[in-house]
């Protein structure tokens, strides 16, 4: 099974408008609400694929009951750790090609909240069958970067892989410890240009130097996701280009939670690394053919694995 992780989650509310007025008042039609935060893409996508997968991290008040009960009536296992304050909203005003986005901060977690959703993710971890970790995302107020870290520990004393999908301070810090073992890191190329303050160029074979500090060390799966242009890995000692075909792109948002989907599922299934990165960059793909985020057309799994190209680097090239 793949448990993944979303602390800090939210109702992802859409709204349709031919035109936004400032200052006046716009109804609207056309509303979409989802069950929404990185992780909760991650679990929509590996059930889309019919992977064994459970939901968990920390919810609370009537927008945590919401998200639990579509959960549930979309099939999704979940067990998450319930607060009484609530939990988030995250807006999207659609309008005349553009997106402006109005984004809550969510809960402030306590000291004791937060002991006791490590005390719940060690049961989670005893009581269930769990073959891949997924983190993912940001963290809400009153929690640090430790948590993640207490999360990997956990899984790495139980040797459960651990798939990490966070950027900024917090990676810093998770990066920062030696001792943690992670089975794969998926930053973007401007995630990992932030990481290494530095602009990293457009040819990712000159990355190589980087790729081999003793930050990256302890991390088995290094993908580096560039978009239309596929993806450089990193496994072991060798150096992998992904490419991609041609696509009609509908909606991006969510496809790089969609990759660790894939990633996950190629961990859980102990694939080849050549299957592991195509299956990763096509659960990538079909989530951006799809209008809704998080979501990937699994009919059409098997024609775009066939698509995706694995060339291994040689070293020296």
């Amino acid at each position: 099974m793949i448990l993944t992780v979303t602390m800090n989650p939210s109702v992802d509310i859409g709204y349709q408008l031919e035109q936004f007025h400032l200052d006046d008042v716009n109804r609207v039609a056309d509303v979409s609400k989802t069950a929404g935060g990185k992780g909760l893409n991650v679990t929509r996508v590996a059930h889309d694929l019919s992977l064994e997968v459970m939901a968990t991290g920390i919810l609370g008040g009537t927008i945590g009951g919401y998200i639990t009960r579509q959960l549930t009536e979309q099939g999704i296992r979940h067990r998450f750790y319930q607060i009484e304050q609530e939990s988030r909203n995250c807006i999207a005003i659609l309008h005349e090609g553009k997106q402006t986005e109005i984004l809550e901060s969510g809960p402030t977690i306590s000291p004791q909240e937060a002991e006791g959703f490590l005390a719940h993710f060690k049961k989670l971890l005893d009581e269930e069958p769990v073959k891949v970790l997924t983190i993912s995302g940001s963290l809400p107020k009153g929690l640090t970067p430790a948590i993640y870290k207490q999360m990997i520990q956990i899984a790495n004393q139980k040797e459960i892989p651990v798939v990490l999908d966070t950027s900024g301070p917090t990676l810093e810090a998770v990066l920062a410890d030696p001792t943690l073992r992670i089975a794969a890191l998926k930053p973007n190329r401007d995630e990992l240009s932030a990481l290494e303050k530095q602009e990293l160029s457009h040819n990712p074979l000159e990355w190589k130097e980087i790729l081999e500090s003793k930050r990256y060390q302890q991390i088995e799966w290094l993908i580096i996701s560039m978009g239309g242009a596929g993806a450089f890995a990193k496994h072991g000692t060798d150096y992998y280009r992904v490419q991609i075909p041609a696509i009609t792109v509908v909606n991006p948002v969510g496809s790089g939670d969609a990759t660790v989907a894939g990633i996950a599922k190629g961990l859980a299934q102990q694939l080849s690394p050549e299957e592991l990165l195509k299956t990763a960059m096509t659960t990538g793909m079909l989530n951006t053919m799809e209008q809704a985020t998080g979501s990937v057309n699994p009919v059409l799994f098997d024609e775009y694995f066939e698509k995706v190209s694995v060339t291994i680097v040689k070293e020296g090239v």
